[in-house]
């Protein structure tokens, strides 16, 4: 489906953001390559978006195509007792469960990361001493001719909440490797995660997660408390009282309110530590 002007608000985890000149929600591979062929290549402002949870839309919006896939890019199959196949919009959680229920180990991480593959891969997600890279086997994806491409593990280099993946290209589906396991081992592996995350994270709520990278030395979470940024507010954006490094939309912020703030704690952050934090979360469109 094609939609103009459509609310970006809906797709963000922050709720926020203006509307997108023209979103298009493929059904099936088919769908993509008639778009991008027809439709898409006279646009240079492309937009892949994944589950939204770590991605703040601009208040005015994007002026240009935002692609999201639709549910049959969703589907996860198993193809030996090692290896998963997993469309790129399949949510991280649900492929830690199938994981689970085929008991293949490895895999347990991903239920608590809030998104889905695709978009796992171009940041290499992780937690916990665990990341993308370290199950990633293989992928393929689509350019913008609509033109299938194969990517194996020593194709892509994958670094600290990144990659080298081509930024222009559309990830459909991903293999992921684990090892055989015991389903009760993986279980109790995947529980002990899911715990950690929420002692430790807030929940329901509005926000996208991690704002910053972690530094060599120092978690973001201990540089925004000892910056004494914990307490700071702008408009109806604030930072969880939970965990320092998750942003707050309280229910009346603006897109804007939270970049401010995003931009107020680095400030503070370097004055008082000489370290400049970098963003994880993604922000997209113009001011």
């Amino acid at each position: 489906m094609i939609y103009k002007n459509e609310n970006l608000s809906k797709y963000s985890w922050f709720n926020l953001g203006g509307p997108a000149k023209i979103f298009f929600k493929p059904d099936h591979e088919e769908d993509l390559i008639n778009f991008l062929k027809k439709d898409a290549h006279k646009e240079k402002n492309i937009y892949f978006l994944g589950a939204g949870s770590n991605t703040l839309f601009r208040d005015p919006g994007f002026n240009g195509i935002v692609i999201k896939l639709g549910k049959s890019f969703s589907d996860i199959k198993l193809l030996d007792n090692s290896k998963i196949e997993a469309g790129a919009a399949s949510l991280d959680k649900k492929i830690s469960d199938f994981a689970l229920e085929n008991s293949i180990s490895g895999l347990e991480f991903l239920s608590c990361i809030p998104g889905s593959i695709g978009g796992g891969i171009s940041m290499n997600s992780g937690c916990y001493g665990y990341d993308i890279s370290k199950i990633f086997f293989s992928l393929k994806a689509m350019n913008s001719k609509g033109e299938i491409k194969q990517f194996n593990k020593n194709d892509i280099n994958f670094f600290y909440r990144g990659s080298d993946f081509p930024k222009d290209l559309i990830i459909l589906s991903v293999i992921l490797e684990g090892t055989p396991g015991e389903k009760k081992s993986i279980t109790n592996k995947q529980l002990k995660f899911i715990k950690t995350k929420k002692e430790t994270q807030p929940s329901q709520i509005k926000t996208c997660g991690s704002t910053f990278k972690n530094t060599n030395n120092k978690k973001a979470w201990e540089l925004i408390k000892l910056s004494k940024c914990s307490d700071l507010t702008i408009g109806g954006a604030s930072i969880s009282k939970k965990h320092n490094n998750f942003f707050v939309n309280n229910g009346k912020a603006t897109s804007s309110d939270i970049e401010k703030l995003i931009e107020k704690v680095k400030i503070e952050v370097h004055s008082k530590t000489g370290i400049s934090l970098d963003l994880e979360i993604k922000i997209i469109g113009d001011k």
